[in-house]
Order: C-alpha cells, then structure tokens, then sequence
C-alpha cells in the first residue's frame, strides 16, 4: 500500500532546477528516502528524464558504497565516505551536457559532503537532492557552507490526514490510533497493535537512541535515556536544565549537570526527536528563552518509551496540533499574557495567563488554545480568557476534540473540532457554519 506525500512532492517539483542543493530533513524513517527515491524519481521518469540521467545513491547502503570501492563498516568507522571515491563514481556516470539528477540519501555520510556539493552547484546540468536526519550536519551547514545557495524541505511523519488516507476506520476511532501510535509510515502499515508496539520499541532502542550515542560519544547512556523518559512523561510542560538537573537529583540522586542536560536537549532536537518551543511575551512583545515546552515529532515514540502506560490525551493533543501547525511552516511560541488583577484579598496582583500557541506565518499571527473537551461554559470560559486580555486584532481560535460546529463567539473568537483543523488544510482560515 502506498502513501502519498503530495505536500512534499509538490515542494520539490517547485523547486526542479532553481540551482540549488535541496535538502530534506526529518526524523529517520519519516519517509525521506521514500519521497527522493520512489516519488520523486517517478515523478522524474513520468516527465520523460532518461533513467541514466537519473543517479540514486544512499550512503547508508553497502550495496552502494561498494559501487565507489567503500565498506559500509569501514565508512562508518572513519567518519564518512571518501569524497575522491564518490566524486570519481559521478564523473564516470556524466556524459553529456544535458541534465542530470542526483538524488543522494543519508548524504551526512559522505565526509566533506558540504564541498562535494558545492562543486556540483557549479555546474549547469546538475540538479542536487539530498536527505539527511541530523539538523547540524545539514541545517546549520546550509547556512555556513553553502552560503544561501541550500533549500532545506523540512518533512514530518505522517499528517493525520496523510493517516486517514490508509486508515480504514472513521477519523473519530482514527485520531485515537494517531495519537497513540503517531505516523511513522513502517509502524502505520503494520496490521496489529502489538506489530505497532514491537516496531515503535525496536526504532527507538536500534535506531533514534543508538545513533545518538554514537555521534556524539556519549559515555552515560543510561542518562540520556532516563532523562528521554521525564520529557515523555511531560510533554507540553514548561522546563529548563536546572529543574530538570533538580529532578534528577531528588528521584535518581544523580550528580548530572545542567550544561549536560542542556547538550542532552540539543542532541535530542538535532535528531529531530523533540522540538521547543519558547514562551512569548505577546504584550511586551519579548522572547522569554527559559522555560521551554518540549513535543515529540512522532507521539507512537513518545508513547513506546513509556511502555503505552502513560496515555495522557490532553497534551497528547496538544502535542498532535503543535505537529500540526509546524507541518504547515508555522513558527510556534507559546505565548505568556501578563496581567495585573485583584486577589482573593482585593489587593492587586500580578500574573501570567498562558496561550498555548502563538503561530506567524509570514505577516499572519494566529493565537491557538488547545482544549480537549469542553463540557461546559465555565471551562470555555476558562480556555478563553487570555484572549480577552489581548488588545490586538489577529485571529484566536480553540481547538477541541469535542464534535462541535465551526462557529465564532460574541468576542470574535473561532472554535473549531480537532477533526476539522486536522484534516482540512485550509481550516484557519475557516469561516463559521
């Protein structure tokens, strides 16, 4: 069974032959290789490219490497592939002026890949396409060493929507499948929930949590697991180093260090396993760089590496939306509302009112509160209340996973179900039913 990735197939066809390198990133086995490697090239044969024009090479493949005289063990070993053997590999399969397509996987494993492509910028019948699962071995590279000259498509395991498309129930018993086995296309074609499980465990311990051990060298794996699991078990919660350090010390009496824990962090969303985002300060229009909230870029991981025990669906939807927002190139905040009223003593006090996601889109700002349900007034009037407390004019909209109508309140404010949100691309920009 096949699943299309359309949304990232179109971004690569719009950018065929614009003279720069595009670079797809993303968590491992979210279906990079898939999209370059079957997609692409087909889309590539369709237009009429002759198949020798077309030059497909995975550096994580022995099969591969042994085409330029390389050992997939011995490449590892010395960090990468050699370069005069790869580039010696290509010169023999160009031929003539006319173009040429290469479409390279796992390109973070060619030493030098940097320089490599950027000779091949340089010439005229060359149009590059790589893959790679490491934001600082290609998103950082990008900005340093190809000088502007990098298009990164940045792809996501599988959108609800891009989920319904296989899922054979209705979307109501299907979002509860998506939040607790997320959209890792391998784990979503598995028939069984165990087969599911068994897969999620089995990426987690030989893929995501082995290779960052390895690149990076880290002497205390056991660490970064145990703190892998508290951000698990809170996602969508407010936290730093020192209260994470902090913990550690009262549950595990550990001497671990907040600059660890900080690398840790980093590691983690270099492997596109988590992302932050940063609180907002939407009056005083200020960005507050700690504490941060944490998501997981597929919530079937998140669940596996608590054994599914931990299913907590509040922030599992909230975890669900944020995914959501950043699939459609939105850069998400969580917004902090300052604001001063009377306690229960009358006297006046300070506080901050949360919003869940603050979303710009270009010149587009969007204010997101996310309520798994709403049974009643006071709750809606609870979600809604930093609204209220904002004096702008951009658009504020709750997401619930209630079955409700699309409609807009006396104050101007948008409600809408998860279901609507989740599988209408166009839906922020919905007009009441």
């Amino acid at each position: 069974m096949e699943i299309k990735r359309d949304q990232y197939l179109n971004q690569l066809i719009a950018r065929q032959n614009n003279g720069l390198v595009k670079v797809i990133t993303g968590i491992r086995r979210c279906g990079k290789s898939y999209l370059l490697n079957t997609l692409f090239y087909r889309y590539l044969l369709n237009c009429g490219v002759a198949e020798d024009h077309i030059i497909r090479f995975a550096f994580d493949s022995a099969d591969d490497l042994s085409l330029i005289g390389e050992n997939l063990l011995v490449a590892q070993k010395k960090g990468g592939a050699d370069p005069e053997y790869f580039v010696k590999y290509i010169r023999s399969r160009v031929t003539d002026q006319e173009m040429y397509y290469l479409l390279l996987d796992e390109v973070q494993l060619l030493d030098s890949f940097e320089t490599v492509l950027n000779g091949y910028m340089r010439r005229d019948n060359m149009d590059v396409y790589v893959t790679g699962s490491n934001a600082k071995f290609l998103s950082s590279d990008i900005i340093t060493e190809f000088a502007g000259r990098g298009d990164e498509i940045r792809m996501y395991p599988l959108s609800f929507s891009e989920f319904m498309t296989v899922y054979t129930g209705d979307k109501y018993e299907g979002l509860t499948q998506y939040m607790l086995y997320g959209g890792i296309p391998m784990v979503v074609l598995r028939d069984h929930a165990e087969d599911k499980a068994r897969t999620l465990e089995g990426l987690f311990r030989e893929i995501y949590i082995s290779d960052i051990v390895m690149r990076h060298r880290i002497r205390k794996p056991g660490e970064l697991e145990d703190l892998l699991n508290v951000l698990s078990s809170s996602i969508g919660s407010l936290t730093n180093p020192e209260k994470l350090k902090n913990t550690f010390r009262s549950v595990k009496n550990s001497k671990i260090t907040a600059p660890t824990i900080k690398r840790y962090l980093d590691y983690f969303e270099d492997s596109f396993l988590l992302e932050s985002a940063v609180r907002y300060d939407i009056k005083g229009k200020a960005y507050i760089e700690t504490p941060k909230k944490y998501y997981f870029t597929d919530l079937g991981l998140r669940n596996a590496r608590l054994g599914f025990r931990q299913f907590e669906q509040t922030h599992t939807l909230e975890n669900v939306i944020y995914n959501e927002l950043r699939r459609r190139g939105y850069h998400v905040d969580v917004g902090i509302v300052p604001t001063l009223e009377k306690g229960d003593d009358g006297r006046l006090v300070h506080k901050q009112l949360e919003i869940d996601f603050v979303c710009n889109l270009g010149s587009q700002k969007i204010y997101i509160q996310s309520a798994y349900s709403l049974p009643d007034e006071q709750k809606r009037r609870q979600e809604t209340r930093p609204f209220k407390k904002i004096d702008d004019s951009f658009k504020r909209i709750v997401i619930t996973r209630d079955i409700v109508p699309t409609f807009y309140d006396d104050d101007g404010i948008l409600t809408m179900s998860a279901y609507e949100f989740l599988l209408d691309p166009e839906s922020l920009e919905a007009k009441a039913i």
